[in-house]
């Protein structure tokens, strides 16, 4: 008769694992990122992971790249064919739409190996890299460098509340009332989302938004931002110039096509990267499971730890990995997309309760996100803050 009853146990915690496992990430119970000190270290990391994963390939990096260049270029030129041919005005918004979707997505793999370039994750060489990024970054409008300097200060201040350049939360008493009806119901919130997607990236570089907050002006166009010291200044007027330059090559091309056509077949595109740039910059780091840390508290393998893997279903593999593979990125900043997997799995047994994924689509979270985490407040744990609602 024992021995039937541990039999059923048994079975029954076998059925019971076997249905954890059928369930979807988003669906299983999940807890707090721990706010202890971890027993592992930077290093027990790194030995996980195995050794080619940090090498970069300036062949294979290019590989990437020029296949980009190739869709971007096919797409293009489909796209400005079909609008010279004669057709129904619902099927011309509907093609203008898939193409500005598709390329849009284009635009982010341009960003993202531009981004890898200035975490000199392209290749071994840092003037190629620079050259690179700065190139891609550039024809989207983005500054390279400005970026690149203040985003190596957001990897290196992750987490911290006083001193992360890149999303730093609201505390309770800095929410305004008005902020709580904006996000609690449907309507309202739909006009912040969109609000955002629009205006997001552009606002964080002009007047840093969502960054931290700083004594005097701070934008990323701006030479003698607080964000850059004195040596950087030629490099920030240098993105600046590129950007100018850019904005003329498409003045130039309005006097020759027209408003509508450069607003189509480059605007249309820039704005759904735009958008989805500021959507995966957002649920990266904001998350009621994941901690932000005041300075008696913080440090730089907690804090790095303080982001979360997200599901974007089939854009994780358009997006180079870059949206599921996030947590591996903030340990080690030079690992180049293409190892980027499979550091992440070498790495996640040992992270075991530290490492956060949310099978939640992006789409649901960013809803569920914009309502939920408002602001962060402290609870038991002194210097330890999350957002508000408690899981």
């Amino acid at each position: 008769m024992k021995q039937l009853q541990q039999y059923i146990q048994r079975e029954g915690k076998a059925l019971q694992a076997r249905a954890m496992d059928q369930m979807s990430d988003s669906d299983k119970k999940v807890s707090r990122v721990p706010v202890s000190r971890p027993e592992f270290t930077i290093s027990d990391l790194k030995k996980a992971i195995p050794p080619h994963c940090f090498k970069r390939s300036a062949f294979r990096s290019f590989s990437y790249l020029l296949s980009d260049i190739t869709v971007f270029f096919s797409l293009s030129y489909i796209f400005t064919t079909i609008m010279t041919q004669p057709m129904h005005q619902i099927y011309f918004y509907m093609t203008c739409i898939v193409y500005s979707v598709i390329q849009g997505c284009v635009f982010s793999r341009f960003w993202i190996i531009g981004h890898e370039c200035g975490h000199s994750a392209f290749s071994e060489y840092k003037w190629l890299d620079d050259t690179v990024g700065f190139t891609l970054h550039s024809f989207l409008l983005f500054p390279y460098f400005s970026f690149k300097y203040s985003h190596h200060r957001h990897h290196t201040k992750t987490g911290s509340l006083e001193q992360d350049e890149l999303d730093i939360p609201l505390l309770k008493s800095q929410v305004p009332s008005i902020h709580k009806h904006l996000t609690t119901h449907p309507v309202p919130r739909f006009l912040v989302i969109t609000l955002v997607l629009i205006f997001g990236v552009p606002l964080y570089l002009l007047v840093n938004f969502r960054g931290r907050a700083y004594n005097q002006f701070a934008s990323h166009f701006y030479p003698f931002s607080p964000m850059y010291s004195p040596n950087q200044r030629a490099q920030i007027l240098l993105s600046d110039t590129a950007l100018l330059a850019m904005l003329y090559g498409l003045y130039t091309l309005v006097s020759l096509k027209g408003f509508a056509w450069i607003a189509l077949v480059y605007g249309g595109p820039h704005l759904v990267h735009t958008g989805m740039l500021f959507v995966v910059a957002l649920l990266h780091h904001t998350h009621p499971l994941v901690p932000y840390y005041d300075s008696t508290e913080w440090d730089w393998l907690r804090g790095s730890l303080s982001t979360i893997d997200r599901n974007y279903g089939i854009l994780d593999t358009i997006y180079y990995q870059a949206t599921n593979t996030h947590v591996a990125h903030h340990l080690f900043t030079s690992i180049p997309h293409y190892h980027a997997m499979e550091a992440t799995r070498a790495i996640k047994p040992i992270l075991g309760e530290y490492y956060r994924y949310d099978g939640t689509i992006f789409y649901k979270s960013l809803w569920s996100a914009i309502k939920e985490c408002v602001y962060v407040e402290e609870d038991e744990s002194k210097g330890i803050y999350w957002y508000n609602n408690k899981p």
